[in-house]
């Protein structure tokens, strides 16, 4: 890992505790707030720690830009959580009839990026 890939992966991780120290529910209820701040300072540590050996430089820049997606919509909707998307289970067309492995595949490239890690965490 670079010397600036590691300072911007130190100051996302600064970030998110910051925004935690300073997050309010959207609902105004102080155990929301509690509920929601400790959330969100388990999910960083549990994604910091589980891609801290990362060393394929690609697979870093996901994580950073995933990180970013995240702290940017959480912001903006005031939740913590991921969004979820919804897609039905055969909406995906195929290209070829191979059925459900095609549809398996199309579904994981349809993914948004702040979704990557979550279903491997949670």
């Amino acid at each position: 890992m670079t010397m600036a890939t590691r300072q911007e992966v130190l100051g996302l991780y600064r970030r998110i505790f910051r925004l935690a120290r300073k997050w309010q529910a959207a609902s105004g209820q102080m155990e929301d707030t509690i509920k929601e701040k400790q959330y969100i300072l388990n999910e960083a540590r549990t994604l910091f720690q589980k891609n801290k050996n990362l060393t394929d430089t690609d697979l870093i820049k996901q994580c950073i830009n995933e990180c970013t997606a995240r702290i940017e919509i959480g912001l903006h909707y005031q939740i913590p959580y991921p969004r979820p998307i919804h897609l039905p289970p055969m909406g995906l067309t195929p290209l070829r009839g191979r059925g459900l492995r095609s549809q398996e595949k199309l579904r994981k490239f349809s993914k948004p990026i702040y979704l990557k890690s979550h279903d491997e965490v949670s």
